[in-house]
């Protein structure tokens, strides 16, 4: 069975932002549940907007992050940034394909979604 492509964002999203969470050794069952949450919520918004199928990563990730800082603090911690004071990484584009896990401070991109797993390992 083939997945209509609205379907198959959202299982992107999911798989990519389970992937960081994985990577960050936080993918606990509670956090899991914020992550179909997310999606949960996104999966209306991509129905209303099917345009921005290609959003839905960023911003899938970017719930997650919201919603971790909301119970257990700032996600994922900045690894380029080494001796300075501990700090959350950004999602960029906001609203926008292919979205990457930024440093604000350093102005540097660390990672692309689903991908975070590679700068943790440095």
């Amino acid at each position: 069975m083939e997945l209509n492509p609205l379907e198959q964002a959202l299982h992107t999203a999911r798989a990519l932002v389970m992937a960081d969470l994985v990577a960050g050794d936080v993918a606990e069952a509670d956090v899991v549940s914020l992550v179909e949450d997310a999606v949960t919520h996104r999966r209306w918004w991509v129905e209303q907007w099917p345009q921005g199928a290609e959003f839905v990563a960023g911003l899938v990730a970017q719930d997650v992050q919201d919603a971790l800082l909301e119970r257990y603090g700032r996600w994922p911690l900045c690894p380029a940034c080494a001796g300075d004071e501990p700090h959350a990484l950004d999602v960029e584009p906001e609203l926008g394909p292919d979205p990457h896990w930024v440093c604000a401070k350093a102005a540097v991109a660390v990672a692309p979604v689903g991908a975070l797993g590679r700068a943790l390992r440095r």
